[in-house]
């Protein structure tokens, strides 16, 4: 059996994982999340790679509190850049594959046109710094790689489409923002792309993300269509959500559409499109 350390294995992309390979006769996964594995400390990672001696790493661990990173810099630095780093440095050691999940964030946003894998990042956000840096670590470190970047991922887990439903519960009426664009994605999406590029040779960087476009408001409708909800979706703009949150709110792109390009050019892998990946969300829950 090919062992795959999988990094972040509590989260929605680490649990996305296991569902893909829970059946598998060729791979077993190794699960490590932030008790078992402290990925910032290179001495804990090498020694625990190199007692694995695995056949890839699934780094799906990262600090995604857009908001606090903010504050938190040195943590999301750590965490997003730092140990992306160290798994790149033990991967290498160990002759493994490396599998980096980044975002979106990379780019600043103020695009109208989809992103591909040859724009130029230009991050805004401490989170989307991070997380950059952490692929420009794996691109330095890592000897067989691939870097998937993906956008508003919801799974089995704390995510945009089960807050929505939770305030659907106690709100005849709920206030979203309408100016913000997109492709919702679903773990269950990513999870198969990751287990497709996985065993090939087909290294390098790719966009990760269900296919289409939608806005926070107008995805939310959906969600409620499909749930059969009544709450009423008001739709604001970006400025207007901030005026009324308190705490320090990080610039979001307005414009993080991720256009999927090295997989069409490279490969015969399709992500859904992002309404029928939630109807099945849904449907499932």
């Amino acid at each position: 059996m090919r062992k795959l350390i999988v990094t972040g294995a509590n989260g929605q992309l680490g649990r996305a994982i296991n569902q893909v390979y829970k059946n598998s006769s060729e791979y077993e996964c190794v699960n490590t999340d932030v008790n078992d594995l402290d990925i910032t400390n290179i001495d804990a990672v090498l020694q625990y790679v190199d007692g694995i001696k695995p056949y890839a790493i699934i780094n799906c661990a990262a600090h995604t509190n857009v908001n606090r990173c903010e504050t938190d810099v040195d943590n999301a630095y750590r965490i997003n850049a730092i140990g992306p780093r160290n798994l790149s440095i033990a991967a290498t050691r160990a002759g493994a594959k490396l599998m980096h999940v980044s975002t979106d964030y990379v780019f600043d946003g103020h695009a109208s046109t989809p992103y591909t894998e040859f724009d130029t990042p230009n991050p805004e956000a401490v989170y989307g710094k991070t997380k950059l840096a952490g692929e420009q670590f794996v691109k330095e470190f890592a000897k067989d790689y691939f870097i998937v970047r993906t956008a508003w991922l919801y799974g089995d887990g704390k995510n945009f489409v089960k807050t929505m439903l939770g305030l659907s519960e106690t709100h005849d009426k709920v206030t979203v923002v309408g100016d913000q664009f997109g492709s919702p994605t679903s773990a269950d999406e990513l999870a198969k792309a990751i287990a497709y590029l996985l065993p090939t040779d087909n290294y390098g960087l790719f966009h990760g993300t269900c296919e289409g476009i939608t806005n926070w408001a107008d995805f939310t409708r959906e969600i409620y269509r499909l749930a059969g909800k009544t709450t009423e979706v008001v739709t604001v703009t970006s400025e207007e959500y901030e005026k009324n949150t308190t705490g320090v709110v990080a610039p979001r792109p307005f414009y993080s559409v991720l256009d999927n390009y090295m997989l069409k050019l490279t490969t015969n892998h399709m992500f859904a499109d992002w309404e029928k990946a939630i109807a099945e969300y849904i449907q499932n829950m």
